[in-house]
């Protein structure tokens, strides 16, 4: 069937192009296979077919894939050139699979929602459309059941979303995660959304220029007047960075200076540092996705240091974290969802997205105590069953609640449209029965 929408036709006939795709090349790499043979056959493809835009959107994911975020920028645009829209197909078969539309921004992994970890093993036709700032929708679009927003917040996807906003403003389908409500997840925005929540803890988080952050390590202005009383230790990160890339805690002024002098950033967070460690010494962040405002665990890391990466706390190597994930895993919802009922409500309420990841701890007193949120954060199922045997069953659970929503969802017009038909219905049978 097609639609028309402007100069964008729907289309469930034209052949999109089929990727490796990103799951199964993240796979490879994090069980440390040499991905050297697979860019070298990919490179021979495209020697031989220059309109193989599939093998250019793969070349792009193995430099990223091996530390080469340049030549990712320069693979993926050259890739976009040839093709804005990719499928990644269903590979559980079913009579009708559900058909998803995901609106995607070039840039790294921290610049979408990583879909395709979500849907890897799943009746549902995943096509990605990319959007480009200033340029109109391409003139075909993959006809679909439901539409996502997997652009993620940033200073540089502002613009893209408040594009994103307007075109789907007549979208003639369902869409999740409206991009109104992405565009408010920055760190200050966050903030503004949950500082009154119930029984959350979100530190105020300040945007600062260096020359401001370069007069408080100077003395010309005190940190407790940016951050509402709060002075030192402050925790400081470049604007949009994630995964802890230039994220630090200083203690003092000078401690600042030192930091700025291995930053070469202009535009940094500044918010006060929460001791959120345990009685036992230890720090324990979680990730917690909301779906349709239900919590469910991703994974629980374990450290002796407050900057908790689940890659860098040990997990992989000491047996007793992993039996506490486990059994954080297995009471999740009869414990620390029931713990912090109020709170994850507040949370699903107040950002209002139909599917939303967050990070956080618990602070010394038992609130919840939210580091950072964004659909962005990666929620996948890559490690070895030997050593994390809890840990495919509860993100099956994940995954198949996220599946199930985009299901949900995608009904919402044919609920809408029965709406409007009985209530026409009803309005036409009371003008008859006035008459």
């Amino acid at each position: 069937m097609n639609f028309h929408l402007g100069q964008t036709t729907f289309d469930d006939d034209q052949e999109f192009p089929v990727p490796i795709g990103v799951p199964a090349l993240s796979k490879l790499a994090f069980d440390g296979f040499d991905l050297a043979p697979t860019w070298n056959t990919l490179v021979h493809r495209f020697s031989n077919a220059p309109d193989d835009a599939a093998a250019l959107q793969d070349l792009s994911a193995i430099a990223l894939l091996q530390g080469r975020p340049d030549d990712r920028i320069a693979l993926q645009l050259e890739a976009l050139k040839l093709q804005r829209v990719y499928r990644q197909l269903a590979t559980r078969t079913t009579a009708e699979p559900l058909r998803l539309l995901a609106f995607m921004a070039p840039g790294d992994f921290k610049a979408n929602l990583p879909v395709e970890f979500l849907l890897a093993d799943s009746s549902v036709q995943l096509d990605m459309l990319y959007m480009m700032q200033g340029a109109p929708l391409p003139d075909v679009v993959p006809d679909h059941d439901v539409a996502l927003v997997a652009i993620a917040e940033s200073e540089q996807a502002q613009p893209l979303l408040r594009e994103l906003a307007r075109a789907l403003r007549t979208w003639p389908k369902p869409v999740v995660n409206a991009p109104d409500r992405v565009a408010r997840l920055s760190r200050d925005g966050t903030w503004e959304l949950l500082k009154s929540a119930p029984g959350v803890v979100f530190p105020i988080n300040v945007r600062v220029g260096r020359a401001r952050l370069m007069d408080v390590a100077g003395g010309k202005t005190a940190v407790e007047s940016i951050l509402g009383g709060s002075g030192f230790p402050i925790i400081t990160r470049p604007l949009d960075s994630h995964a802890g890339e230039g994220l630090a805690k200083l203690d003092n002024r000078p401690a600042i200076t030192r930091y700025l002098q291995e930053r070469p950033e202009e535009k940094f967070y500044i918010a006060p540092y929460i001791d959120y460690r345990g009685s036992d010494g230890l720090f324990r962040k979680y990730r917690i996705a909301l779906i349709e405002g239900r919590p469910f665990a991703c994974h629980m890391a374990i450290s002796e240091h407050w900057m908790i990466h689940y890659l860098n706390a040990g997990m992989r190597d000491n047996p007793a974290k992993r039996a506490e994930e486990a059994r954080f895993m297995l009471d999740f919802d009869i414990e620390f969802a029931v713990r912090h009922a109020r709170a994850l409500n507040a949370v699903a309420r107040l950002t209002g997205l139909e599917y939303l990841p967050f990070d956080c701890g618990e602070t010394q007193d038992g609130r919840l105590l939210v580091f950072e949120s964004g659909p962005n954060m990666i929620v996948h199922s890559m490690d070895p069953p030997d050593i994390f045997p809890h840990k495919r069953a509860q993100m099956e659970k994940v995954f198949t609640a996220f599946q199930a929503m985009l299901k949900h969802q995608s009904l919402r017009n044919f609920r809408t449209t029965a709406a409007v038909a009985n209530k026409n219905s009803v309005s036409m049978r009371s003008n008859q029965l006035d008459a």
